[in-house]
Order: structure tokens, then C-alpha cells, then sequence
């Protein structure tokens, strides 16, 4: 299972919208199309879907989809199912992820779960699961804060 943003997507060039008040979130999801692919996630995707199937488990809303699917299959990753969250959900993405991990495990096997934020790395090893943790890209303390906070990504 591979997270999106700062995973396989580099979200640098648009944390700007981010780090104002109030957030523009219209604008940050607009420019996830432009995100330039990160080599070492894109690479651990290939990699792991000569041996099983890829999944993206991703916090971002469900209105993003087309886009998403647009820009994986723009930049050659793998073919899979995507779980976004609902439009209106705003949870944290510990909580979120945690709980698609759960129900996804009841009737297949996860071999690992690949994703930038630490607390969903921590919520998902806790919980029995295998965590890579992408530390491939630059960290946004404004999308953290607001991975917790506002639970929009």
C-alpha cells in the first residue's frame, strides 16, 4: 500500500498554499497534478508489483480522483485500486488509514504500507502492520499540521 503525497508525489511546489491563513485548500488539490513524481517511491512501486498487487491509500479527498488516476498513470506507476477519503471526512490520516488497513486485512494479506507521516507510520506498526517510511521528501510542517489538525490530506 503507497501513500501519495510526499511518496510517490512531490508536493513541494505547492505547500505554499499551506502556509497562509486561512489555508487554500481549492488551490493545493488544483496543483497535485503538476507534482513531479519522487524517484524513490515511483521505484519501490515497480519494484513491489513484479511480486504483489499495488494499492494507493491516500488522504486525499475523493473530488481529487481523475486527477490522481491521471497523474499515476501520466508517470508509468503501477495499475490498482485507490482509497481516497470522502469529501466531507476530517479525520485525522492515522485514523483514516488505519481504518481502510483493518478492513483491507480481514481478506488479503498487506505486505507493507509506504507513507511519509510518522503518526500513520506509527498507528499502522502498532497496529501489526509493516511500515516503509518514505523519508524520500522534503517535510511541510504546514501539511502535517494539517494531516492532524484539519484532517484534509
Amino acid at each position: 500500500m503507497f501513500d501519495l503525497d510526499n511518496t510517490l508525489a512531490d508536493t513541494a511546489h505547492r505547500q505554499r498554499f499551506l502556509e497562509r491563513k486561512p489555508r487554500d485548500w481549492a488551490a493545493f488539490f488544483a496543483a497535485a497534478p503538476h507534482d513531479p513524481p519522487l524517484t524513490e517511491g515511483v521505484t519501490l512501486a515497480l519494484e513491489s508489483a513484479r511480486e504483489c498487487e499495488v494499492v494507493y491509500l491516500t488522504g486525499r479527498p475523493e473530488r481529487c480522483r481523475r486527477d490522481t488516476l491521471a497523474w499515476l498513470a501520466a508517470h508509468g506507476l503501477p495499475e490498482g485500486r485507490v482509497w481516497m477519503r470522502r469529501n466531507d471526512d476530517r479525520r485525522p490520516a492515522r485514523g483514516t488509514k488505519l481504518e481502510v488497513l483493518r478492513r483491507l486485512a480481514r481478506d488479503r494479506e498487506i505486505r507493507v504500507l509506504v507513507d511519509d507521516d510518522e503518526l500513520v507510520c506509527q498507528d499502522a506498526e502498532r497496529a501489526g502492520f509493516s511500515v516503509v517510511r518514505a523519508r524520500w521528501a522534503a517535510e511541510s510542517g504546514a501539511l502535517k499540521e494539517a494531516q492532524e489538525g484539519e484532517g484534509r490530506t
